[in-house]
């Protein structure tokens, strides 16, 4: 309620639920802040409870920090220690990744169609994409490959991060 949120856990577990059904390949991404003003342990814990029922692809995770002229900085004490902050963010970031290397490891040995989208941030030597499911993909270069091309990609290996994998020269499609 304080966070002007206008739903409960059941009836999102519920909106969860009916997209899985209709989508059973999407993935599902959030945003977590820990540490909200008056968040208590118990809180913390249904947040870890969503994590793990959900099991998000990707989330975005943050401690509060109190902005100025924010409606939260005008109208709550920001009363979290910053340490309990962190500590509450540590433990969302450890079972995020943990549950999002396991939906990634689901994907070793799937070929996926992949948007040649720039350089990988690591190496210059491979190349990065999305899957349709807005997953990473890295792989290397070859000389017939350019941005914008789709290519197919067969994953052999993931991180919590990213998948992993090389393209199958005889599936590449050009983009003209």
């Amino acid at each position: 309620e304080m966070m002007n949120r206008t739903y409960d856990r059941d009836w999102y577990l519920e909106r969860v639920e009916a997209i899985r059904n209709i989508l059973p390949d999407c993935t599902i991404s959030t945003d977590i802040i820990t540490g909200f003003c008056s968040e208590t342990e118990e809180d913390h814990q249904e947040t870890i409870s969503i994590l793990k029922t959900v099991r998000y692809s990707l989330a975005y995770m943050f401690y509060y920090s109190e902005r100025p002229g924010t409606l939260a900085a005008r109208k709550y004490e920001d009363d979290i220690p910053e340490e309990t902050k962190k500590r509450r963010l540590d433990e969302v970031i450890s079972i995020q990744r943990e549950l999002a290397f396991e939906d990634n490891k689901k994907d070793v040995g799937k070929t996926f169609e992949i948007l040649v989208e720039g350089d990988s941030k690591k190496s210059s030597d491979h190349f990065r994409g999305r899957t349709s499911q807005n997953k990473m993909v890295i792989f290397p270069k070859t000389d017939n490959i350019k941005l914008g091309d789709y290519v197919m990609v067969k994953i052999n290996d993931a991180t919590s991060a990213t998948l992993l994998g090389v393209v199958t020269e005889q599936n590449i499609l050009i983009n003209n």
